[in-house]
């Protein structure tokens, strides 16, 4: 009754290029949650600690993105790459990093929970955030690049047949 071709029936797929497509969407989402509830939280500040929690907040999520969220980006895009055309909707992280995920959501409500200083949270969801949100564009980059090759391939089987050479009667 329940055999691989049962499942295989439900299972939502997708092609590559949606996957990736679908992981950006994700960042960019998740980035810019973080990055309006770090931006909400600084509102409320006083004027220097704000405008200083803001600032360290950017500068950290840039460094963060260059040297450590597109480099997750990256091997995530390559183990896309490496799967069959057509994966399952959900294949856009693994397991582990699923796991990863609600450690980091965790972490994050206790944080938020903390007796720390709020500008510690602030700066911290600011910088998460600007680093999920500007290494997001590397899914998209290579989501373009996807679909740019397949409109070669298919142009590239499509012109033979229109460059043909009359033939004479």
């Amino acid at each position: 009754m329940f055999n691989k071709n049962f499942f295989l029936k439900f299972t939502p797929s997708v092609s590559r290029s949606c996957l990736l497509i679908w992981a950006g969407i994700m960042w960019t989402c998740v980035g810019t949650a973080l990055s309006m509830v770090a931006s909400y939280r600084l509102f409320h500040m006083e004027w220097p600690q704000n405008l200083l929690g803001g600032l360290g907040g950017i500068a950290l999520g840039l460094v963060c993105c260059r040297y450590g969220f597109i480099r997750v980006a990256e091997k995530n895009i390559a183990r896309i790459l490496k799967r069959a055309e057509r994966s399952c909707f959900f294949a856009f992280q693994t397991w582990r990093s699923y796991g990863l995920i609600f450690l980091m959501m965790f972490m994050g409500h206790v944080l938020r929970h903390s007796p720390l200083p709020p500008i510690i949270p602030a700066m911290v969801y600011l910088t998460v955030g600007v680093a999920l949100t500007l290494s997001s564009s590397t899914y998209y980059d290579f989501a373009a690049r996807s679909c740019e090759q397949k409109i070669r391939k298919e142009r590239l089987k499509a012109s033979p047949r229109t460059l043909a050479p009359p033939q004479n009667p």
